[in-house]
């Protein structure tokens, strides 16, 4: 959102969504039409069925039409209409579900090809190794890899670019598909990407990712990543919170704090790809020395990396160009073999290295240079790494939980923004037809087989043409409900694009994304599938249980002294489920966006986080 912005581009990016939006919405409005063809053949069903059970039952006398036989018939059919309803729903349900575990089970299937070395000195070996991120084409993107590490050894990767590097240390991971040769791996492995991967938490949190708090260690991780001048710097010095993507970082922090939790994570073995890309020349010298060659001293480490200075003091260097690795040996060896290393590592000689220059650190500052030291942690606890000033500021702002109840109002602004008090006023005229027309249909029939002047035909024509009169109102009562709720959706959908669009990017840099995905996807599906239909039903039921207690009172008066009593205990139950109904539903809403942020953080870091 940040280059959009920057560039200008919020009327374009909002036209491309909305036509997916567009596009969707067709297929939503071709979804809600079947829904109202479905209501209506409920309806439909069972009075067809009805009919034909009355008029085959009357036409050969096999048994009497009269009401109780009526009343029977029509009382065993509503009972299983519903089920007969429900049927297809489950089915698509089903179906649904069947998809989702194949996909599952496709993705949890395909594990990483890694192959368990036995105990031994040699920590990864990678033998005969084709790989391609393609394997359908016939073009490898690693061709010929034989590559062994043995256990404290450190081994340097160079090239140009787009050699292949950091594919090689996909393919230890398992990451790039291989086509053939082996990859075997003796032990736990910690990857450092060149592109930093940070979760949205605290400095703190990051380093530990999970693990518990170890004092030595942590201090151990800190030092020898160059973090504690940043520590001091921080607002709350390791507490300080970091942003999406780490936007209150700077690239060489974001490096070094994803090769601080590395290392704090004490892995066997160590993929580094290029973590020094980020940083200057001079604290690049005090990570090697620091972090590289001294914290993990006893560890496999595999660097990708443009610094030449470096490579002397690695034990193995790989050269790699189109995807091979062309030479392989100590940095002499490479040097007395005259070839292109040799003219990479010439052309840097020419230069003081900063390397070169903490090993004879003893020289004189020159004029016009800038020389600085990073103060070291003294030893002592954890307490002493974070400031001392409490936490007064949060970076990501909270989600407010409303409380109570909410009320008409939003029902109200639902209606209003779509401008659909005439289809709702519509749509309840249409449900007080159909409700009229299923109790004349009813009431026909009770009267009617009492009534032997009337043939089965007339009975049974005139009920089945008031029942069908009513399902074509319970179709249009849909039809309404439908088109209601896709004007809806319409309007708020344009509304919350105008929001994020014309947003300032403090919104963006305050609230997680995965809040924003929350609105834009479940929230939004609540809009479209649920909401107008929720309504419908809630008018439809209003007026049917009017209707019914109408009738009930108009048939058996009595009925009040026991309807009056259990109304008022219902709705006082009503009132207690609706309280903790209305809070856990929120409490899911809340809830739901840390979760999608957390799932959409992870995603970008599957790398980082699968070995």
């Amino acid at each position: 959102m940040k280059v959009v912005k920057l560039q200008s581009w919020e009327d374009r990016f909002r036209e491309a969504v909305q036509r997916l939006r567009d596009a969707e919405v067709r297929w939503l409005a071709e979804t809600q039409i079947k829904k109202a063809y479905g209501s209506a053949l409920y309806w439909m069903s069972p009075t067809i069925i009805s009919a034909v059970i009355f008029a085959g039952t009357a036409a050969p006398r096999s048994a009497p039409l009269d009401a109780s036989v009526v009343l029977s018939i029509l009382a065993t059919l509503r009972v299983i209409s519903e089920p007969m309803r429900v049927l297809p729903e489950v089915m698509s349900t089903m179906i649904q579900v069947k998809v989702s575990l194949d996909r599952i089970g496709e993705f949890q299937d395909d594990a990483v090809d890694r192959t368990a070395m036995p105990a031994s000195n040699m920590s990864l070996a990678v033998r005969s190794g084709v790989f391609s991120w393609e394997p359908s084409k016939a073009i490898a993107t690693l061709k010929g890899i034989n590559v062994t590490a043995m256990r404290g050894e450190k081994i340097a990767v160079c090239g140009p670019v787009g050699a292949g590097k950091s594919s090689l240390l996909c393919s230890m991971l398992g990451e790039i598909p291989r086509i053939s040769g082996s990859v075997s791996v003796s032990g736990s492995v910690a990857y450092v990407s060149q592109t930093s991967w940070i979760q949205s938490r605290t400095v703190r949190d990051n380093v530990f990712f999970g693990k518990p708090m170890n004092n030595e260690e942590y201090e151990k991780a800190i030092r020898c990543c160059a973090l504690d001048k940043d520590m001091e710097n921080f607002p709350h010095g390791d507490l300080t919170e970091i942003g999406q993507r780490g936007l209150n970082m700077s690239g060489g922090q974001k490096q070094r704090i994803q090769l601080a939790r590395a290392v704090y994570n004490n892995a066997d073995i160590y993929l580094l790809d290029d973590p020094f890309s980020a940083v200057d020349a001079h604290t690049a010298a005090n990570l090697f020395n620091d972090c590289v060659m001294a914290a993990l001293e006893s560890k496999t480490v595999i660097l990708v990396t443009h610094q030449v200075e470096f490579l002397s003091k690695v034990d193995k260097i790989l050269v790699m160009e189109n995807g091979e690795i062309t030479q392989e040996g100590t940095y002499q060896e490479l040097l007395q073999s005259g070839t292109a290393f040799e003219q990479l590592v010439n052309a840097h000689k020419n230069s003081k290295t900063p390397l070169d220059s903490q090993e004879h650190g003893k020289e004189a500052k020159k004029p016009g240079t800038f020389q600085y030291q990073i103060p070291m942690i003294p030893q002592n606890s954890e307490a002493e790494i974070s400031t001392s000033n409490p936490l007064s500021v949060q970076l990501t702002e909270e989600e407010k939980r409303e409380l109570g109840e909410a009320g008409l109002k939003p029902y109200k602004d639902y209606v209003s923004v779509s401008k659909g008090w005439l289809l709702l006023v519509l749509i309840i005229l249409a449900q007080c037809a159909f409700v009229v027309l299923q109790c004349l249909a009813t009431y026909w029939l009770a009267i009617a087989v009492q009534n032997h002047q009337f043939s089965v035909v007339v009975v049974v024509g005139v009920y089945a043409a008031m029942a069908t009169a009513s399902c074509l109102f319970a179709y249009i009562r849909s039809l309404l409900a439908a088109h209601f709720g896709l004007k809806a959706s319409r309007k708020f959908f344009s509304g919350l694009m105008d929001s994020v669009f014309k947003a300032p990017m403090l919104f963006f840099d305050s609230t997680p994304i995965g809040r924003i995905m929350t609105r834009a996807s479940s929230d939004l599906s609540i809009l479209d599938f649920d909401v107008p239909y929720t309504m419908t039903f809630v008018i439809s039921g209003t007026i049917e249980v009017a209707a019914t207690k109408v009738i009930m009172i108009m048939v058996t008066w009595q009925v009040v002294l026991v309807a009056v009593p259990v109304v008022i205990v219902l709705l006082y139950i009503q009132r207690y489920y609706i309280a903790s109904a209305r809070e856990l539903v929120r409490i899911n809403g809340t809830t739901k966006a840390p979760v999608m942020n957390f799932a959409a953080e992870s995603m970008l870091g599957v790398v980082t986080n699968s070995p």
